[in-house]
C-alpha cells in the first residue's frame, strides 16, 4: 500500500488534466451510494464527519473520510481534514492512501470549472472568489483552464485574509485585489464581475440576487448541508437558469432549499445535472445575456476520478 503525501498528490491533479478527466467520468458510468453524513459535538465546536465512497468499471474503488469543523478558523486551523483510500475494486487489496484535502480541493474546483466550461460566458474575464481556504487559492487557476481569466477580486468575512491571499496570488502572477473593506464593496464586486465563486463554510446568504447583473455566472461550491448557504432565494429567481452538480444537491444544500421554500425556484427548474451536461442530454448557456447558475454539493465521483489520476500518474500510466 502506497502513501501519497500533500505535495505527490497536488502534483498529478492539474486542472489541465483533472478538469478533462471529470467530463469523461461524469459521461461515463460509476456506482456512487449516498454519502454517511455524522454530526460531531455541539455548539461552536460542533463538526461534521462525511464518508463517501464510489467504485467505477475502471477497476478501482474509493473512499475519503472528511471531517469539517467550521469554528476552526477561530483556532488558527482550516475547517476541512480529510483522507483518502483507494483500493484495487474487483480483489479488495489497498492500493494506496492520498491526502485527502488535496483530493478534495482540487476536485471541487475542478468540477467548478466544469460547471463554468459549459455556463459561463465564453469572454468571461473577471473573477470574484469569495472565501480563503484551500479551495478558494485554487479558483483562478482551475477557472482559467476554461476561460480567459485576466482580473481576480477576493471578499472574505476576515478582510485580512482577503488581503493576504491577493497578494499570494500577484506573486504567482495573478492581476488580483482584495474587495474593500467598506458598505456595499461586495455588492459592487458582484455587480462587475463575470463569474461570481463561493467557496466558503456560511450558514447566511452572502450574494443577493439584486446584486447579480445580466450575463453573470455564479458558482456556489461551498455549503453542503442544509444550514449552509451562500446565496439568498433571488439569486435562484427572476429569469435565472440553474444547474446542479447531482441530483443531492436538492437535498442537501440550504441554498436550494431555502429558495424553494421561499417560492424563487421549483425543484423541476433546475435545467441539468454536470452528467446530462457532460453527456450532451442537455444544452448549458444559451446566450451571453443569461444569468446562470451552478449549485455543487460535492460526490464521491470527483473524489475517485482524482484519486485514480494520482495512482496513474504514480503509476506511469497517463490518463489521454
Amino acid at each position: 500500500m502506497k502513501t501519497f503525501d500533500a505535495a505527490a498528490t497536488r502534483a498529478a491533479l492539474t486542472f489541465e488534466r483533472l478538469v478533462p478527466a471529470l467530463r469523461e467520468a461524469f459521461a461515463g458510468d460509476a456506482t456512487v451510494p449516498p454519502r454517511h453524513v455524522h454530526s460531531i459535538g455541539e455548539g461552536a465546536g460542533r463538526g461534521t464527519v462525511l464518508i463517501m465512497p464510489a467504485w467505477s468499471d475502471a477497476g478501482y474503488l474509493g473512499i475519503k473520510t472528511i471531517n469539517i469543523f467550521p469554528g476552526n478558523s477561530a483556532r488558527g486551523l482550516p475547517g476541512l481534514h480529510a483522507t483518502y483510500v483507494l483500493y484495487d475494486a474487483q480483489t479488495g487489496v489497498p492500493l494506496a492512501q492520498m491526502d485527502g484535502n488535496e483530493i478534495t480541493a482540487h476536485r471541487t474546483a475542478a468540477a467548478a470549472a466544469l460547471g463554468a466550461s459549459f455556463l459561463a460566458r465564453d469572454d468571461a474575464a473577471n473573477l470574484l472568489v469569495l472565501g480563503t481556504g484551500r479551495v478558494a487559492k485554487l479558483l483562478p487557476a482551475a477557472h482559467a483552464s476554461v476561460r480567459p481569466i485576466r482580473e481576480v477580486h477576493v471578499w472574505n468575512h476576515r478582510p485580512e485574509g482577503a488581503r493576504a491571499l491577493a497578494a499570494e496570488w500577484r506573486s504567482d502572477g495573478w492581476n488580483a485585489h482584495a474587495v474593500a473593506d467598506q458598505p456595499d464593496a461586495l455588492a459592487l464586486a458582484v455587480r462587475a464581475a463575470d463569474i461570481v465563486s463561493c467557496a466558503t463554510l456560511a450558514t447566511a446568504p452572502l450574494v443577493r440576487g439584486e446584486w447579480l447583473t445580466p450575463g453573470t455566472h455564479l458558482d456556489l461550491i461551498g455549503s453542503f448541508t442544509p444550514a449552509m448557504k451562500e446565496a439568498d432565494p433571488a439569486c435562484f429567481g427572476h429569469g435565472a437558469r440553474v444547474f446542479v452538480d447531482t441530483d443531492e444537491a436538492l437535498l442537501k444544500a440550504g441554498d436550494l432549499l431555502d429558495a424553494i421554500a421561499a417560492g424563487a425556484l421549483a425543484a423541476t427548474d433546475v435545467q441539468a445535472t454536470l452528467a446530462q451536461l457532460c453527456r450532451g442530454e442537455r444544452e448549458g448557456r444559451t446566450s451571453g445575456g443569461e444569468r446562470t447558475v451552478f449549485k455543487a454539493v460535492g460526490t464521491a465521483l470527483e473524489d475517485l476520478t482524482a484519486a485514480t489520476l494520482v495512482w496513474r500518474d504514480a503509476d506511469g500510466q497517463r490518463l489521454a
